[in-house]
């Protein structure tokens, strides 16, 4: 239950195809970085971790762009404190 990873850029947002739902990430792109404004996972697929994976992406393709990911809406902020949490305890 990977899913498929893709920038739908001309909706403005990120989408992970998992068994034919998708869940997504909408962003804008500026000088500053990456601005996640807002993260939604179909009611089926919660629970299961996939808006955690969509944002894994997410976080892959700002860095492969050289962007720092500002996120705007409350799963994103709120994921990426645990990630740092994460990456400190380590």
């Amino acid at each position: 239950m990977d899913g498929s990873f893709s920038d739908n850029s001309h909706d403005g947002r990120f989408e992970l195809d998992v068994e034919g739902q998708i869940a997504f990430a909408n962003y804008r792109r500026s000088d500053k970085g990456l601005i996640i404004f807002h993260v939604e996972t179909p009611r089926a697929l919660r629970g299961q971790g996939v808006a955690a994976r969509l944002m894994e992406h997410v976080l892959a393709a700002a860095r492969a762009e050289g962007r720092e990911l500002i996120p705007f809406c409350s799963y994103a902020s709120s994921w990426m404190r645990q990630k740092r949490q994460s990456a400190s305890a380590i």
